[in-house]
């Protein structure tokens, strides 16, 4: 130990931590150039010569939010099979539609993803567009710097009111000051669903009931039916319950309402079968939009004799609805509300004015369609050539002669009837400047996403390299010891020219800092080292025959959007194929034992793998080929009954799978009896009660007024299972990791009886047994995170993996066995400082397993590459509400978790059945190996990153770029990054002290 292990293990270390920081690099300098915001403008929209605004049609405007408000809500379709409950809830909207079609009109808006609240409020409000990355500044608002109507109406001198969701708060810091006016209520306590609209409905209506009132404008922003849907679904009896007393408060407001005062009812945005949104599915974006006015009509009778049809679309609300309604864009609201109320209209705004609250046009009197839609066209018009003309200009340099193009024709009017062709012309205008936005905020950097590409290219070359060169041990150290210090300076000098080289080059490459070409010149010129020194012995058809064709498939399978949709799906067909090389290992063994054993766990490992695969949530593409199991259904996001039934038993029957395994090679002695009976069984079964209990709460068994006490009882029991695991159970483990047991007896046949025999329990799996341990605490964690189907799932990849380690030992064994028959003996070819290729301790395609199945796990456990996917619920697993940074961590240990445990037991390969003798080289060799093994799990999932990102950048105008091949991406990026950390973790904490005490055991024995 005290020859070789001082140096290695900080050695081993850097070397991870030097890979990790170039996988940090390339997906920084890809991502920067990939998903760029869209610049916001700081100008602020004004009238000087009154000539853009139009005269008031309202002196007064009640602005109502039912967060989530979906269009089949206010439908007035007959009830779907998909949405029982949802249907005839909201009646007043249809009620006063039909009595007075000129005051209420019913619009299908259409919300831009991310269909989250922060960023819908944005929208709502400026009539800008976000991009992909917004959604993750959800969970920290920020606020709004452009402009916007709620700054317009500041402006204007007009008062506003305000009560419910605290969002708005943050967004617009200084224009809700009036303490008497404004109540704001936490928006992120999903599971209380009642609590801001009590808020909103005990501020609203004292407001409403003043005779002169206070306030020029009252915003009232529900929650209670988004929290609906998160918590219980869409289809809950919760649900008709939430939306008749939202339609018992529009009828009161109704009631109220004075005569110059406009009315608008939306959502801000849908939700899916399940109740989440975030994303684009078309259930997601299909929100609703109500106007009502009580005193001037909003519309003429005979409007569609006035106004094309081309200007009124419509659409049939997804989900088998029979009759198309009016579908407008949310944005929409901005430009519209702001001439009805006489306002300009915000700057940046992008949405057109909705022709049907623009009536008498045509030559008529009052408000003038052509007028107001001019001057929308007209503010968007100075509004793209400011942005023209800003540092983000050039993104439109391949539209903008079509743009002007479009312009041009609002001008060329030589119809009979020049009024509406000019409507036709400017309306066209708008469309187009929208549709071409959307499709350009992308902001692609080109020479950003190539030098990302190359620096993750140059890390997968690398990480190659040096897994095949770490096949020998000794090899390793020498190399190590004179080429880590040229690693370091080359990364060092790289970093300082590169930094400096860009100044003068700047004006030639915009965009370029000197962080991107310090990072860029850094990890090219020490991974140049790498490659430089390994060409010598690096032969490249060995190298990619060595690979195996499962990772092959898995990376073309990005190029094909269908593929990608479908990963699932292609990586259970790729996770059981990865078994095909060791069950001919097995069908040929020199032993029936070892056949036995070999097919015996492949076979227990298949199954696994395919009763995890049970376990679904179906993509929105995957429809109608895929059926919800993780939950009850599609749209009731509760656990289904067999997960009810076999959660708990399969917590109780996991701690003995692993003690089983243990007690193949005498392992189970030491820590491991007390630590699955009395650390492991209990958190597993905490982290069963509290989902059990989150249910119950959620269907309200016992009644509502057991919530808060069925609240408080989970959340003392997660924290106490946590902290049992977090504090308990890793203070035992470093104590005392070992899982030997000595038996000392003294030899009968000595004359001094002074002679003694020791043996050791345990001492083939002396590495292996403690690291599992280790393992398991962080398996509790992630399984305290999950849902009660993902926990049965996580407690079946753990039996997968151990049955895996077997059939990898077994199949050493065969070969060690075929050696010996061929004339070499066991010792030699067994020898783990000399052994390479096909013989060696584990092969690459021993990795691939372990890597498919923890993208397998992933799945399994309820996530796929989409927003959607996320569980919210967990967010809220310790707190009764949102809290930093606790919340944030817990969803992304419930979304990524099962990626992080998988790929760190991947050091199992290298630990499981390793005796710990002669030391201190075992220990050196276990590490060494270890670190091996660690190269091979990065070199899978960085390899899976190339192919996502180059996709990406490959198919960055394809029409499912940002609804398949972006998130792709990320998750791509987001699972390298677990990976790197899980792999850190694991050799540097559990392998790290699992080796020291190990070695410390056996040192005196050696």
């Amino acid at each position: 130990m005290q020859v070789g292990m001082p140096n290695q293990r900080p050695t081993n270390v850097g070397l991870l931590c030097w890979i990790s920081f170039i996988h940090l690099s390339g997906i920084y300098l890809f991502t920067r150039g990939f998903l760029l915001s869209r610049l916001s403008l700081s100008n602020v929209g004004s009238c000087p010569d009154g000539q853009c605004a139009t005269s008031a049609t309202h002196k007064r405007l009640v602005f109502i939010i039912i967060d989530a408000l979906r269009f089949d809500f206010i439908s007035p379709d007959p009830p779907s099979p998909v949405s029982p409950f949802h249907h005839n809830i909201l009646t007043l909207p249809r009620e006063l539609s039909a009595k007075s079609p000129s005051r209420s009109f019913m619009f299908q808006a259409y919300s831009d993803p991310p269909t989250t609240t922060l960023q819908r409020i944005k929208g709502i409000t400026t009539g800008s567009l976000p991009t992909f990355v917004d959604v993750t500044s959800n969970f920290g608002a920020s606020s709004i710097e452009e402009d916007s109507l709620i700054n317009q109406l500041d402006r204007a001198g007009k008062k506003i009111a305000f009560m419910g969701d605290d969002t708005w708060m943050t967004v617009f810091p200084t224009t809700f000051s009036n303490s008497n006016t404004t109540f704001p209520y936490d928006s992120f306590n999903v599971e209380d669903l009642h609590s801001v609209d009590d808020g909103v409905i005990r501020h609203i209506f004292p407001l409403l009931q003043e005779k002169s009132p206070s306030w020029d404008v009252l915003i009232g922003h529900f929650l209670g039916a988004d929290h609906v849907g998160h918590r219980v679904g869409p289809d809950h009896p919760t649900m008709k319950a939430k939306l008749a007393q939202m339609d018992d408060v529009l009828r009161r407001v109704v009631d109220l309402l004075h005569e110059d005062t406009l009315l608008v009812v939306m959502g801000d945005h849908g939700m899916d079968r399940k109740g989440d949104h975030g994303g684009d599915g078309e259930l997601e974006t299909a929100s609703a939009l109500w106007v009502y006015s009580k005193g001037p009509p909003l519309r003429a009778l005979s409007l569609q004799d006035e106004v094309p049809l081309s200007l009124l679309p419509l659409v049939k609300f997804p989900g088998g609805a029979s009759v198309a309604h009016r579908s407008v864009q949310q944005i929409d609201l901005v430009p519209t509300l702001s001439l009805l109320l006489g306002l300009p209209i915000p700057y940046n705004n992008l949405g057109t004015i909705i022709p049907e609250l623009f009536f008498r046009s045509l030559g008529r009197d009052g408000i003038a369609l052509t007028h107001a839609m001019k001057l929308n066209a007209l503010q968007i018009k100075t509004y793209l050539d400011t942005y023209r003309g800003s540092a983000s200009g050039r993104e439109l340099d391949g539209v903008w002669e079509s743009l002007e193009k479009s312009w041009s024709a609002t001008n060329m009017n030589t119809e009979d009837n020049p009024e509406l062709a000019d409507l036709f012309a400017y309306h066209l205008y708008t469309r187009y400047a929208l549709s071409v936005c959307r499709s350009l905020w992308a902001k692609f950097d080109v020479v950003l996403m190539t030098l990302g590409l190359v620096v993750i290219f140059f890390g997968v070359i690398t990480t190659l390299m040096l897994y095949n060169r770490l096949t020998s041990v000794s090899d390793w150290e020498k190399w190590a010891g004179k080429r880590m210090l040229k690693v370091s300076r080359n990364f060092i000098a790289g970093a300082i020219v590169g930094a400096i080289t860009i100044i003068p080059l700047r004006p030639y490459m915009e965009g370029i800092t000197s962080l991107h070409a310090a990072l860029f010149a850094s990890s090219i010129a020490s991974c140049g080292i790498v490659v430089l020194d390994s060409l010598p012995v690096f032969r490249l058809p060995s190298t990619i025959t060595s690979l195996p064709l499962p990772l092959t498939l898995h990376v073309l399978a990005f190029l094909s959007n269908s593929f990608t949709v479908w990963e699932d799906r292609i990586v259970l067909f790729l996770l059981v194929s990865s078994l095909v090389p060791s069950i001919l290992v097995g069908l040929a063994a020199p032993t029936t034992r070892l056949r036995v054993r070999i097919l015996g766990y492949a076979l227990l490992y298949a199954v696994c793998v395919r009763v995890m695969a049970v376990s679904t949530v179906c993509r929105e593409e995957q429809q109608p080929f895929c059926h919800v199991t993780f939950y009850a259904s599609s749209t009731l996001p509760s656990p289904p009954l067999p997960i009810l039934i076999l959660a708990i038993p399969t917590s109780i029957a996991l701690p003995s799978a692993i003690r089983y395994f243990l007690r193949i090679s005498s392992a189970d002695k030491g820590l491991v009896p007390r630590f699955l009976s009395y650390v492991l069984q209990p958190a597993l079964l905490g982290g069963n009660i509290c989902w059990f209990l989150e249910w119950i709460e959620s269907s309200e068994s016992f009644g509502a007024g057991w919530s808060p006490h069925l609240r408080i009882l989970r959340t003392v029991l997660a924290r106490c299972t946590l902290g049992s695991l977090v504090v308990g159970a890793s203070t035992l483990w470093w104590l005392n990791p070992l899982c030997v047991e000595l038996h000392v007896r003294e030899d009968p046949k000595s004359a001094e009886k002074k002679k003694r025999h020791v043996s050791v329990l345990g001492f083939s799996n002396a590495f292996g047994a403690p690291f599992l341990l280790f393992f398991c605490i962080l398996f509790g964690v992630v399984h305290l995170s999950t849902q009660l189907t993902g926990q049965v799932v996580l407690s079946l990849a753990v039996v997968a993996l151990l049955a895996y380690l077997e059939v990898a030992d077994s199949t050493r064994d065969v070969a060690a066995l075929n050696a010996q028959f061929a004339g070499k003996t066991p010792s030699a070819i067994l020898d783990r400082d000399t052994v390479r290729g096909p013989n060696a301790p584990f092969t690459f395609n021993h990795v691939t397993a372990f890597a498919l199945l923890a993208v397998h796990t992933f799945h399994g456990t309820g996530h796929q590459s989409t927003l959607s996917s996320l569980q919210w619920k967990t967010a809220f697993l310790l707190t009764p509400r949102l809290s930093y940074p606790t919340s944030p961590l817990l969803v992304i240990t419930n979304t990524f978790g099962p990626i992080f445990l998988l790929s760190m037991a991947v050091i199992l390969l290298a630990a499981w059945q390793f005796p710990p003798l002669p030391q201190p080289e075992a220990s050196a060799r276990v590490l060494g190996e270890a670190v091996r093994a660690a190269l091979g799990m990065m070199l899978y999932f960085s390899t899976l990153l190339v192919g996502s990102a180059a996709s990406s950048a490959w198919l960055r105008r394809h029409l499912m770029v940002w609804k398949i091949f972006a998130p792709r991406f990320m998750n791509a990026a987001a699972s390298l990054l677990v990976v790197d950390l899980a792999l850190l973790v694991g050799v540097s904490v559990g392998l790290s002290r699992t080796v020291s005490r190990v070695s410390l055991l056996f040192k005196k024995m050696g």
